[in-house]
């Protein structure tokens, strides 16, 4: 009986931990749209052409402070760079308080930062598209198209892989 409940526990364990492990379908642009003039697609070759930096070797911790990975040798595009090329849709500057934005991954994942936070804080200058983990280019990168905030404490929580789309809201 006891080695039955042991095995029906290990079973429940393994299967729990194979569909937290999914694969996440690897993304080939990245679409920014919503409450701007001009919606634009990044893709592979539009991100590798734009400023890229050292990105800070990182841990990334899942919800309750576990180790999930370590990421080094990377270099990224700061999203408010990327985010150069939108004008965004207002009418007086003091709206852009009202802006946000959904960043969303190929597996529907979601995380959500205001435009203050991107462009007016000092967490903004560490959001990142990355370009470049150990060598390896943005093409090659299996879970591409990878956004991370490096100034997190629980760094999973918005560590997005898959990257496919930017929505631009206006918070009503």
């Amino acid at each position: 009986m006891k080695l039955k409940f042991i095995l029906h526990v290990s079973l429940l364990t393994v299967f729990s931990v194979l569909n937290a492990q999914q694969n996440i379908k690897p993304t080939e642009s990245i679409k920014v749209f919503g409450a701007v003039k001009n919606s634009i697609t990044f893709n592979i070759d539009d991100l590798d052409k734009l400023p890229k930096t050292r990105v800070k070797d990182l841990v990334i911790y899942n919800p309750v402070g576990e180790i999930k990975d370590i990421l080094s040798g990377m270099r990224g595009v700061l999203l408010k760079n990327a985010l150069s090329a939108i004008q965004y849709d207002y009418e007086k500057p003091r709206e852009l308080n009202e802006f946000y934005f959904v960043l969303k991954a190929s597996d529907g994942y979601k995380a959500v930062f205001s435009w203050n936070e991107i462009y007016n804080t000092e967490a903004g200058n560490q959001y990142f598209i990355i370009t470049e983990i150990q060598g390896k280019t943005l093409d090659q990168i299996p879970n591409r198209i990878i956004f991370l905030s490096a100034a997190d404490l629980k760094t999973g929580r918005r560590y997005i892989k898959g990257l496919s789309e930017i929505e631009v809201k206006k918070a009503d």
